[in-house]
């Protein structure tokens, strides 16, 4: 089993690339499912046919699903939408407006995430191709096993039990504000379980990547940069880096294009420098538009040559401890980051990592969660966090850089 998912900043070719890589893995032999979590489809354009919201045969073991966000929530999330319709009405807000506004964050990710789960378990299909949104929305996406446990606890923090056993009273107390009852527990602590379950088979190395889609601009690489530093910040292995639009040597040797593929040759030496050893895939600015089997099919030549695509390319590391003289280490590959970007934060069994904006906790094994956090380090594009033995001098809970 695979999970391919390309990722990538909006308009530089993720659609195209994931359907390439599609019909060659099926035309490989294996079963394949390409599926779209990007609210503005376009799927259904490059193989030339009307995709839905459940799986549709396109051809020999090729199959393609463009994820309905409203389809999918009905069917995935039914019982917490209808509690948080129910409280959103409570709250004086219209029946209509209330299911419109009942998402709670991350359900629409959430939606897409339980396909990816339901195809893994169905065993129907050898290789997942996920078409993903843009970047942003793709790190949502991933970041939310994480995320998802925090908001069940926010959603009902006294508890499931005391909840329950209050459930009457406390309508009386409250106004009749609507209590969630022991089905909408079970729904939340089911589709949590089930999301930090996920989490472990997309962050398994053996079984998932992510390729992340670029062209050769100077925007789009420090976009994908960044994006690659955050991937490696939740665990997700990339194993290549797809250069799509690349203009090819017959377009630039003279004429309009001539100083385009000076600069072009320029950001591609770039691009082979900053995500070196990945393998850096490349696909020319073909003459007409990718969309169709065809075309699709000299996309995936460019890409893959003879290569099997539905194999790890790659094979990197996210983050691991490090025995030392003193202690542990707690070792996090940042690539393009800077010290200062960086923030450290201790709080019991969890270690909160901050990048820029984006946020990842570290659930502590017990070897390092009963030991004090010492200090903070950049060494090789690595964060080292110590977990000393003894206690350091100067040490505290909270710790930034």
């Amino acid at each position: 089993m695979r999970v391919i998912l390309y990722s990538g900043k909006g308009g530089v070719g993720k659609t195209s690339a994931a359907a390439a890589t599609a019909l060659r893995c099926a035309e490989r032999g294996y079963n394949t499912i390409v599926l779209s979590t990007d609210p503005a489809h376009s799927l259904s354009d490059s193989f030339e046919m009307r995709l839905g919201p459940e799986p549709t045969r396109i051809g020999e073991r090729l199959w393609g699903q463009e994820i309905d966000v409203y389809y999918s929530i009905h069917k995935h999330w039914n019982t917490l939408q209808n509690y948080m319709a129910a409280v959103l009405s409570w709250q004086g807000v219209s029946d209509l407006l209330a299911e419109e506004l009942s998402a709670i964050p991350g359900m629409e990710e959430g939606a897409s995430l339980l396909w990816i789960d339901q195809h893994l378990h169905r065993d129907e299909f050898e290789v997942i191709i996920v078409d993903c949104a843009p970047t942003a929305e793709t790190l949502r996406l991933l970041s939310l096993p994480d995320v998802g446990r925090y908001w069940f606890e926010k959603l009902f923090p006294i508890g499931k039990r005391a909840t329950l056993a209050l459930g009457p009273l406390a309508r009386t107390l409250l106004d009749n504000v609507p209590i969630p009852d022991k089905a909408t527990f079970e729904a939340a602590e089911g589709l949590f379980d089930l999301l930090g379950q996920l989490h472990g088979v997309l962050s398994d190395p053996q079984i998932s990547s992510v390729r992340l889609v670029l062209n050769p601009e100077k925007m789009v690489i420090q976009e994908s940069q960044r994006t690659y530093t955050y991937l490696n910040l939740y665990g997700y292995l990339t194993d290549a880096i797809a250069a799509n639009r690349v203009m090819p040597p017959e377009a630039v040797d003279s004429g309009y294009f001539a100083a385009w593929g000076e600069v072009q040759a320029q950001y591609l030496q770039q691009i082979r420098e900053a995500f070196s050893p990945l393998p850096i895939l490349m696909a020319p600015f073909f003459e007409r538009e990718v969309a169709g089997p065809e075309m699709l099919r000299r996309m995936a030549d460019a890409l893959f040559g003879d290569t099997d695509p539905a194999r790890v390319l790659f094979s990197g590391e996210a983050h691991h401890i490090d025995e030392t003289a003193s202690g542990y280490d707690l070792v996090i590959p940042l690539p393009f980051t800077q010290k200062g970007d960086v923030s450290v934060l201790r709080s019991g069994e969890s270690l909160t990592v901050q990048v820029g904006s984006y946020r990842r906790n570290f659930f502590l094994p017990r070897t390092l969660a009963r030991l004090p956090t010492g200090r903070a380090r950049f060494e090789d594009r690595h964060l080292k966090v110590h977990f000393p033995l003894e206690k350091e001098e100067g040490d505290g809970k909270e710790r930034g850089s």
